[in-house]
């Protein structure tokens, strides 16, 4: 399967910069992956084909603000780090920019000395191991002196770092929103559940690898980075009772469906516990959990796009993305969305 096969044509216009005033106000291209036939709605108006049985599966990671400006201490040259991964003894695994100023024993200042970073080592990737010093708390430091780590195809300023954010964000440590859970407002969360729809939450921390590129024209060479997941007791436990009673279980977002297929077994039943997944889902794949699916749209030629295809077909989701484009729907992270069912 070549990469080739998961390119479409996107006019630059229609890359959303900014979240619209009212988060269920988004459109919602609704896709039937059996017949592929669609129709156009309005976000909140999920409620309409959610059945009563039904289960959410929210991801309630919670975006930090891992972009830090800060500048060298030998020369006060600018030098930006972004956090990836917490290691332990205040370790960070690290994407600085430029890289080749960063070289092990660099030191780098932020907040005027408030946060002070050295780098220990260059690792896989070029990324880089920084360990940090303060006084205080990092987290509060981090809130302080932190940036909303925006996609680089998003170059408008964030007025509120709350819409990059869930509603439902709980656990700290992603580096990207889990963007399909951004429509949902507390009041629309509320209607689907006086519906009998349960909402069960799961977690995958973002990495950057939802960004990174598909470099290699055959996919199945592509590796992906390992993401860090948790699923409850008693989350796994209203997952399993929904398949146990015939309702279907709807991943909202990739990474929930990527927690999902990862913690589940072969015989479909969802296990609680917590570790790291490289999961790559591509069209093939036999899934053991997720009936449906909601997303936003995704880059051309990303491994997003082909966990879509996976479960709706190749030719319906690239039909699906080109009446999307017709339409004039918003793309990517602050765009609009589709419900796959």
């Amino acid at each position: 399967m070549n990469l080739h096969d998961f390119y479409y044509e996107l006019p630059q216009e229609l890359i959303a910069q900014d979240p619209l005033p009212d988060r269920s106000g988004s459109r919602l291209l609704l896709l039937d992956r059996k017949t592929g036939e669609t129709e156009h709605h309005i976000f909140r108006d999920i409620v309409d084909y959610l059945n009563p049985g039904d289960c959410l599966a929210v991801n309630n990671t919670k975006v930090i603000p891992a972009r830090l400006i800060g500048s060298r201490a030998e020369t006060g040259a600018k030098i930006e780090v972004l956090l990836l991964k917490r290691g332990e003894d205040d370790v960070w695994e690290t994407l600085v920019k430029p890289g080749k100023k960063a070289k092990p024993g660099t030191k780098i200042l932020f907040g005027g000395g408030l946060l002070t970073g050295e780098v220990l080592e260059v690792i896989e990737d070029g990324n880089r191991k920084i360990r940090f010093q303060y006084e205080g708390i990092f987290e509060e430091i981090l809130d302080q002196l932190g940036q909303m780590p925006l996609p680089p195809y998003i170059t408008h300023q964030l007025k509120d770092k709350n819409r990059y954010q869930t509603v439902y964000a709980k656990h700290d440590g992603s580096a990207a929103a889990p963007t399909a859970g951004l429509h949902f407002t507390p009041e629309l969360l509320r209607k689907i559940e006086e519906k009998g729809v349960l909402i069960a939450h799961v977690t995958l921390h973002v990495g950057l690898g939802t960004f990174r590129p598909v470099k290699v024209e055959n996919i199945l060479e592509h590796h992906m980075h390992s993401e860090f997941y948790m699923v409850e007791e008693e989350q796994a436990r209203l997952i399993n009772e929904t398949k146990k009673q015939g309702g279907r279980v709807i991943a909202v977002g990739t990474t929930s469906c990527r927690t999902l297929e990862s913690a589940a077994g072969e015989d479909g039943i969802l296990k609680a516990g917590s570790g790291w997944t490289d999961i790559f889902i591509y069209p093939g794949y036999e899934f053991r959990l997720t009936d449906g699916l909601i997303t936003n749209f995704h880059l051309p030629e990303s491994t997003l796009m082909m966990l879509v295809s996976a479960l709706a077909g190749r030719d319906r989701i690239m039909n699906a993305y080109a009446e999307a484009v017709k339409e004039r729907y918003r793309f990517f992270s602050f765009g609009d969305a589709m419900l796959v069912l």
